[in-house]
Formats: structure tokens, C-alpha cells, sequence
């Protein structure tokens, strides 16, 4: 196989590139996934990607190269759908709620799928304070499936659900920079349009092409600016938050612009210890959940269909954290 062609194509800048079509995307995707592309040509193909930027019918043929290379798992028995966490930045500058959101879906009987890197590489995983909380990785996808259906909640690493997505995820240590997998990894849905994706990013241009990917795949997904790119809630001002399904897009919150009047509690520090013992206190109701958490855990219960509409979910997270007008309103 030639990559010349592709590098043609994608590689002459900004200006002068064209985009590949949704069947060479996939067939260049799936040859890189495979480990079949040269160092050089891929080294190439990487940085002209990253210069012209992906465009909707690329990422499309990339995720469905993806998908044909990541092991699917089975939705749970019951009417709820599951959600789905894709967690791959951590935490540096705040702390990693991630595993608030899950254990707060888990309490209320939502199956709870993370997914996600066991490598740090200097940030606070979602790994790293699940194992402060007792919540060990899968080891396999056949694991994280038991696990899900025996206690509704599992973490499974990327190198155990798409090992060839993982290798080209750990090219950013080689070239110093982001690659087309940072964004795919976010799209990652293992039930295949089953789960509901809550999909973060932190650039508006990526969060329309989500939104234009999931209409397409015409898949459920809950939208939001991330908080450092982690899929929660900013504690400190809440994002707008989309909820994508049978090709519409609800806005359920819009974003907050005000000034704060008052910092919300949060972590003293954002290593995995303290971030996991404010945790246990929010779970033991000794804390109040931060409001723009509250309400995005009312958008999931709504659109798992564990709530029959908003209104509902969000009385629901009310009455579970005590103060309608600090938790849901």
C-alpha cells in the first residue's frame, strides 16, 4: 500500500490540503491502527493531519476504523442506558472529579462505563483516584463486562479495549504532539450507540465536530466543555451542557458567565489522595456536591432514561443531595 497519495493530499499546509474522502480515511486509519504505516509516511501523515485539521467525514472514516479494532461490550439487562466516561487528560491544575460523576451514577443504578489511560504522564488520572477509592482496573474487556453487571460501575483501560488506538496515542512522547487519537479516543463508544456518550473537549471547534459526528452516527451523547479536557462538569462554573439524540440537540443548561458570588468546597490539592477523600465526604453527604455537577447528573439520568424528563432528574438530584438550590436548581 502507497501512503504517497494520502500525503499529497493532507500534507501541503493549511491552505493547499484537500480532505480524504470517508473510504481512504478509513483505509489509511486502519493500516496506521495496524502498525502497518513506515515510521516516516506515518510521522507524515500525523503532522499534515494536525496542520489542516480533520475534517467530519475523516473522523468518521477514522472512528469506524477504530471501532472495527476496539472490543464492543454487551448493554446491561434493564431499560437505563449506560454512560459512558472517556477519561484521558487528568487533572493538573484542578482536581479530577471524573469519578464523582461515575460513583454518583453508580449510587442511583446507572451502569457506569469509564474508559481511559493508566499512564499519567505528569496529570491526575481517573485511574489514579479510583484506586484511592477501591476501584481497580479491568484487566480485560471480558472483566470490565462482569464487573459492570455485578456492581455497575467499571473502569477498563484503552489498552485493553483498542490496543492499536493506545500505540498511536503514545506517539505524542515521540513527536511532541497531539494526534487525530486524542480526539478519537472521546468518541469512543464500546456499546456501539447503546451507551450514552458523555463527550468533553476543550475547544469549540472540536465540540461542533462532535456534535456533527454523533448526529451522523445518529448516537446519544451529552456535550460539554471539559474541565481540563475530563468529562465533568467545571465545579466552579458550569458549562452548556447539549444532550444529541434521534437527530436533535436539547441545550438542557446553558453556561454560566456570572461572577462567582462563592467558591464552591472543593479539594485542598489535586493529588489523587485528596481528591479522593473529598470524594468520600461528597458520597457521605459531610460536603455538597457542587452545583454544576449536580446538573450534570441530572442530564444523564435524564438521557439514560432513568428519569422520564429533566424536570424529574433534576428533583431527583435534589432530594439525593439535600438542597435543591445548591444541588439541582
Amino acid at each position: 500500500m502507497s501512503y504517497v497519495q494520502y500525503i499529497k493530499e493532507i500534507g501541503r499546509g493549511a491552505d493547499g490540503a484537500r480532505d480524504l474522502v470517508r473510504d481512504d480515511a478509513h483505509r489509511l486509519y486502519s493500516a496506521m491502527l495496524d502498525g502497518g504505516v513506515p515510521d516516516l509516511e506515518l510521522g507524515a501523515i500525523i503532522l499534515g493531519l494536525r496542520v489542516k485539521g480533520e475534517s467530519l467525514d475523516e473522523m468518521l472514516g477514522f472512528l469506524t476504523a477504530t471501532e472495527e479494532r476496539t472490543h464492543a461490550m454487551l448493554r446491561p439487562h434493564g431499560r437505563v442506558r449506560p454512560i459512558v466516561l472517556p477519561t484521558y487528560n487528568g487533572a493538573r491544575k484542578e482536581a479530577n472529579l471524573t469519578p464523582l460523576l461515575a460513583l454518583m451514577l453508580q449510587r442511583f443504578g446507572v451502569p457506569v462505563l469509564v474508559h481511559g489511560l493508566l499512564e499519567g504522564y505528569g496529570r491526575i488520572t481517573s485511574g489514579h483516584v479510583f484506586r484511592e477509592l477501591g476501584i481497580m482496573p479491568s484487566a480485560s474487556v471480558t472483566q470490565a463486562q462482569l464487573t459492570l453487571g455485578e456492581k455497575g460501575l467499571a473502569f477498563v483501560p484503552l489498552s485493553a479495549l483498542s490496543p492499536g488506538i493506545h500505540n498511536l496515542l503514545g506517539l505524542r512522547a515521540r513527536l511532541g504532539v497531539r494526534n487525530s487519537a486524542h480526539s478519537l479516543v472521546k468518541m469512543l463508544d464500546p456499546f456501539r450507540g447503546e451507551g450514552v456518550l458523555v463527550a468533553a473537549a476543550t475547544h469549540p471547534e472540536f465540540i461542533d465536530l462532535m456534535r456533527e459526528m454523533l448526529l451522523s452516527l445518529d448516537r446519544p451523547g451529552i456535550l460539554l466543555r471539559g474541565t481540563e479536557g475530563e468529562p465533568f462538569a467545571n465545579p466552579k462554573r458550569r458549562p452548556r451542557l447539549e444532550y444529541v439524540h434521534d437527530a436533535n440537540t436539547d441545550i438542557l443548561f446553558e453556561a454560566e458567565h456570572d461572577s462567582l458570588r462563592t467558591l464552591p468546597n472543593l479539594p485542598e490539592a489535586t493529588d489523587a489522595v485528596s481528591t479522593a477523600a473529598w470524594i468520600r465526604r461528597v458520597l457521605d453527604h459531610q460536603l455538597p456536591m457542587p452545583k454544576p455537577i449536580a446538573n450534570q447528573l441530572a442530564c444523564c439520568l435524564f438521557a439514560s432514561g432513568y428519569a422520564e424528563d429533566l424536570n424529574q432528574a433534576k428533583a431527583i438530584v435534589a432530594v439525593e443531595a439535600g438542597s435543591l438550590s445548591q444541588s439541582a436548581g
